[in-house]
């Protein structure tokens, strides 16, 4: 998983997951743990349907309850992740079966600075 950093808020998406399995139930856990030192509690993971096998309503992490609802987004494997203090994380999920250095480009360019950011950091863009 790759995240931007706290403070930049440039762009729709704040990071990248890519998972082991297409199990999301099995897969959470792990993610949530890192999130929740962003995010503090995860009460709500909003996922997209079509890139997991079937997941259960709620599941169970650290002795809370998180609900997991599917909705099918304009933007193909997005997940929004809930905070219990208004946090909210945009991940963009890549495929498990993907091979591990498309996987790996993925999760950089995510997470890289869009050009209207690094043009107003003084970071000139080179195309």
């Amino acid at each position: 998983m790759r995240l931007k950093p706290k403070a930049a808020r440039d762009g729709y998406i704040d990071g990248a997951w890519w998972p082991r399995s297409g199990v999301l139930a099995a897969e959470l856990p792990d993610l949530l743990a890192v999130l929740s030192v962003r995010l503090g509690p995860v009460w709500r993971v909003v996922y997209d349907p079509a890139c997991w096998s079937g997941a259960p309503q709620q599941i169970t992490v650290d002795n809370r309850t998180v609900r997991l609802d599917p909705y099918r987004f304009e933007r193909w494997n997005t997940m929004f992740v809930f905070g219990r203090d208004s946090g909210l994380i945009v991940l963009r999920v890549i495929p498990s079966a993907t091979a591990e250095d498309i996987a790996h480009a993925a999760l950089m360019a995510t997470v890289k600075p869009e050009p209207a950011t690094m043009a107003a950091s003084g970071i000139e863009s080179r195309s």
